[in-house]
This record gives C-alpha cells, structure tokens and sequence, in this order.
C-alpha cells in the first residue's frame, strides 16, 4: 500500500485578504467612487471661483457704465463709495475710450496686488491651479481680477480681498464633499446589492458547494445542482457538477478497485508461496524412471515458473510508485547491446539482432529505468519471434534504430513478427488488459509507459506492414535545459 501524502500547508490569509468578498467589493466600489468625486470635485471647484469672480466682474461692469454716464466733475460724493461696497472692491477700473477711469475707497493709489487673474484667457488647467492656490496658500494682498465688459467699455479691473472668495470655496466644497459621501454611500449600496445576488451570492454558493464536496466527495447528494443561468456563473456550475459527477465516480471506482487489489495481493502472496513449494516438489519428478513422468515434468516446472513469475510481477506492480528518475547522458548504443546480451542475444543465435543505434547518440535518463524500459520491449519482441517467427519464411530479426528526432531523442524497436494483434492495442500499455501474448500479463509495457513518461517522454506502437515497431521519444535535454 502506498504511504498517505503530507496534507499541503496552506498559509493563514493575512492583512486586506482575511476580507470577504463582498467587502472587498464594497471597498473598492467606495474607492473608485471617491476617486471619481475627486476628479468631479476639481473642475467643480476651478468653476465656483470662475463663476464667483464672474459676479464680481459683472457688478464692476454696472459701475463702469455709471462712470461712463457720469459728468465731468464726476458722481455726488458718497457714490464712488456705495458702488464699491456693492460690488465688493477696493478699486474699479475701467478703459472707456481709450481714458481709463477709476472708482477707489482710498484717495491713494490702488494696493499692491500678491497676483492677477485675467478672466478673458483662462485656461481650465490655470483655472484648477489658481483654485486648489486659493485653498491651500491664500493671498495675503487683495488680487487684481480683469474680465470683458459690455457697453462702451473695453475691460473692466477690479482689485478684492481674496479672504470672501476663499470662504466661498470651503463653504462649496463642504456641502460638495456632504454631497459626495451621500452619494458614494447610496452608490456603494446599490452596486453593492446588485452585484451581490447576480455575482457575489452565486460564487459563494460554489464555493460552499466545493468545501462540502471536499469534506465528503464520493456523496452524490454533495454534487452541485446547476441553476438555469446563461451566463457564465451558470455555465461553471454546469461544468462544476459535471466534474463532481465524473470525479465521485472516479473516487467510487479506485476505492473498489484498491480494496479488490489489497484482496488480490494478499491472495497472490499466499498462492506464490504455494507454488514455490510445488515447484520444489516437481523438481524430484526429473529424478523418476517413468520417461512419460520425466517428459512432462520440465513442462511442468516451467509452467509453475511462469506462475511464479506473475505472481511475483503482479505483487511488485502494486507495491510502490516508480521513484524520480536519476538524470544523466547515457550513451544509448551501448545500453542497448548490454540488454541484449543480458537476453542472450548476439551472433549464431535466433532471433538475430542488429543494433543501429549510432554510437555518438546518448539522451539523459535513468540508465537502469532506460533498461527496464529496453528489456520488456526486447522481451516482447524475442517471444513474438520465437512464438510465431518471421512473417513470409523470413529469418526473424530483432532490431534497435535510434537518432535524433523533432527535438527528442528516438529509440525503436523493431520485429519482422506477426505484429500486435487487433484486440489488444485499445489497451495495450494498461495492466492486466494489454498483454499480446496468451497467459501475459501486459505489466511489462505498463511500467515501460510508466517509466518512459517520467522522463517526459512517450511510447507508441506505430504503424506498420511487417512485425512492430515500438518507439520510445526521450526529451534531448534536461529539464533545467542542461
């Protein structure tokens, strides 16, 4: 039986991640809402003050048509004074005909101004600096705004106190920020809503489905009812169910399975126990007189080796994974000609073997998994030869070609035999249901298949009119591309 695996360490979620789902999704909804407030908030706030000093220049106008009607010796006294207080300015000034005329509260010249702003050529991008200035270093000297006017007048100036503009602004940009959080929050809360029962609800049903599936995999009750759904929360729960089925399925049929293979081990190792003691005792029968009793006998030995032999075979395929091949370059000639002379084969002898591996070709592999793969495929070959020998009275030949191929490493073995039979090439590198000989087994391609995907490679039979030909592909390099 093969030992339990170590369960998988998984790390405990930490910071922003011990978070559902749905909260993530409320956070980041309220993040981009926020950040959509803010790129609102900017223009927003560079128009208040466009509009605001606008107002300004507007109530300036108005006094720059009274100056313009005004008489020579100029307005009653006290005018000049109410005009200004109107439009809150210290100073007006405007250009009538070509004469500039001025409305100040001080008999002196206008104040210093800390900076300008001209309203008739203002981009939007001076227009949000000039307004995020305004709130974040205010002037401490009145500025000088000018802007169109209308009537005879070519322009009108007017030097304010910013201090009244920029209470507006934070007064604005409080009830604006009272008004972004209000809707953020009923934004928020109805994506949040939404997206909960058509998104949120339904994964969360998967993945509760999933961890109950988990807990218990081989319950059909614990397989996921798909709803009705089109999209594609709808199709992954098709296809989660689909996949519970057929994985429960699975799971029921590899219990019964190694529940029947333990009871077959253990049956195999008492009846190769047994056989060994018979082959002990059919071995006195060679020493009878009676020649029928010592005809028969060698059949019978050999009988119960090859019972051995299975028993042995059957009890070994099921008691460990193959390990990690040991990766080195192997030169592939010379692997081949040990195997073979390891199954008798060489000069003088049936079947005849050619090794046309050429002698500079090596792969990395494990040299004696590589043998393993080489003998049961050799094997294979000799007996198909020797069972039913070489198609059309030919002499039977066993032959190794091998060469560089597509990027791997091609190695074939080739027989002129009678060729794999129809019936057992659906089957033919599965346990116990590929053999091609009668009384086989079939381990011995299932563990060169075994073996030759551990290297990452493959194993096929090909096509072919005469015999078969079994080609093993090995990767040309390492795998860390050494």
């Amino acid at each position: 039986m093969h030992a339990p695996k170590p369960a998988l360490s998984v790390s405990q979620p930490r910071g922003l991640t011990r978070l559902g789902l749905s909260a993530k999704l409320l956070l980041v909804t309220v993040l981009f809402v926020m950040l959509a407030e803010v790129l609102i908030y900017l223009p927003s706030i560079a128009n208040f003050r466009r509009n605001w000093l606008n107002d300004r220049i507007a109530a300036a106008q108005v006094a720059a048509l009274v100056l313009e009607g005004a008489p020579e010796d100029g307005l009653p006294e006290g005018s000049e004074n109410r005009l200004l207080m109107g439009v809150g300015a210290r100073a007006i000034a405007a250009r009538v005909g070509g004469a500039r005329r001025l409305l100040s509260l001080d008999s002196m010249p206008p104040p210093e101004v800390s900076r300008a702003v001209d309203l008739r050529n203002l981009s939007w991008l001076s227009a949000i600096n000039e307004a995020l200035a305004v709130l974040v270093s205010p002037a401490t000297m009145p500025i000088r705004v000018v802007g169109e006017a209308v009537g005879g007048a070519d322009f009108v100036e007017i030097v304010i106190d910013e201090a009244p503009l920029r209470r507006a602004m934070l007064k604005f940009s409080w009830s604006l920020l009272l008004i972004s959080l209000l809707l953020t929050g009923l934004t928020a809360l109805a994506v949040y809503i939404a997206l909960n029962a058509l998104i949120i609800g339904p994964i969360r049903h998967l993945a509760a489905n999933v961890m109950e599936f988990e807990a218990d995999p081989e319950n059909p009750r614990r397989i996921i009812e798909p709803s009705l759904r089109a999209d594609e929360i709808g199709e992954a729960e098709r296809a989660l169910a689909r996949m519970e089925a057929t994985l429960a399925d699975e799971l029921r049929t590899k219990k019964h399975l190694a529940e029947l293979g333990l009871a077959v081990s253990k049956i195999n190792h008492d009846l190769r126990n047994m056989l060994a003691a018979a082959q002990l005792m059919s071995d006195q029968l060679i020493e009878t007189r009676d020649a029928k009793i010592r005809r028969f006998a060698p059949r019978l030995i050999a009988t119960l080796g090859r019972a051995i032999d299975f028993c042995q075979a059957t009890l070994a395929y099921g008691r460990a994974a193959e390990a990690t091949p040991a990766i080195r370059d192997v030169p592939l000639r010379q692997l081949v000609a040990e195997q073979a002379e390891m199954l008798g084969l060489g000069e003088g002898k049936q079947p005849r073997f050619e090794n046309r591996v050429p002698p500079e070709l090596s792969a990395p592999c494990d040299p004696d998994q590589m043998a393993r793969v080489l003998t049961n495929l050799m094997r294979n070959a000799i007996q198909a030869l020797t069972r039913a020998g070489a198609e059309a009275g030919n002499l039977p030949v066993l032959t190794v070609t091998g060469g560089p191929e597509n990027g791997s490493v091609a190695l074939r073995i080739i027989d002129n035999g009678p060729g794999v039979p129809e019936r057992a090439r659906a089957n033919l590198f599965q346990a116990f249901r590929g053999s091609v000989t009668p009384g086989g087994t079939g381990l011995g391609l299932a563990v060169a298949a075994e073996l030759v995907r551990l290297h990452g490679g493959s194993i096929a039979l090909e096509p072919s009119t005469t015999g078969a030909i079994f080609a093993v592909m090995l990767p040309a390099r390492r795998a860390n591309g050494h």
